[in-house]
């Protein structure tokens, strides 16, 4: 369920607003991001809670249970490369096929509570290290396996769009 429509040129999605969901992530500063995915969190307790959680709106777009499973393991993945970027010069983070994912960790029958917890701890986690991001880290850089380069502060921006971008499409 890619949100860009080429995802190796990703810069867009840091430089201007979002055509599909209007998000602005190129004016996000450095002190709003844990706020941010903190808020993001917040606002998946509210879809878990919804009756239609297991519902998909047709059959080739995620449920909001399954987009919630999606957002914990982004949080969860995008934290892990954080690490990756501020403890190692220059790295290269391994693959992550999200739709392997999807049907390997079976989202569509995980419990939507159980889901609520994991993706707040996991917010909670990853906003936690960005609250610690030091001024001269934010220009570490870390690369996807598919040759995309980011900074942290890049790599802040287009995870938060990202995880806003999938409030939007659940309708949120």
């Amino acid at each position: 369920m890619a949100i860009v429509p080429d995802d190796k040129d990703w810069t867009w999605v840091v430089q201007r607003p979002c055509p599909e969901c209007g998000y602005d992530a190129s004016g996000i500063t450095r002190e709003r991001v844990a706020p941010i995915i903190r808020a993001n969190a917040a606002s998946w307790e509210r879809v878990l809670a919804r009756r239609d959680v297991r519902q998909r709106p047709t059959v080739d777009r995620w449920s909001p249970l399954e987009y919630a499973c999606h957002v914990r393991d982004v949080f969860r993945i995008y934290d892990y490369r954080l690490d990756l970027i501020l403890r190692v010069d220059d790295p290269t983070y391994p693959n992550w096929d999200q739709d392997e994912t999807a049907l390997a960790e079976r989202y569509d029958e995980q419990e939507p509570a159980v889901v609520a917890a994991e993706l707040q701890e996991a917010a909670d986690q990853i906003a936690t290290r960005f609250a610690t991001v030091q001024n001269e880290q934010w220009s570490r850089t870390g690369n996807r396996s598919d040759g995309a380069r980011f900074t942290v502060d890049t790599f802040s921006k287009y995870l938060v769009h990202d995880v806003v971008h999938h409030i939007y499409d659940v309708g949120e």
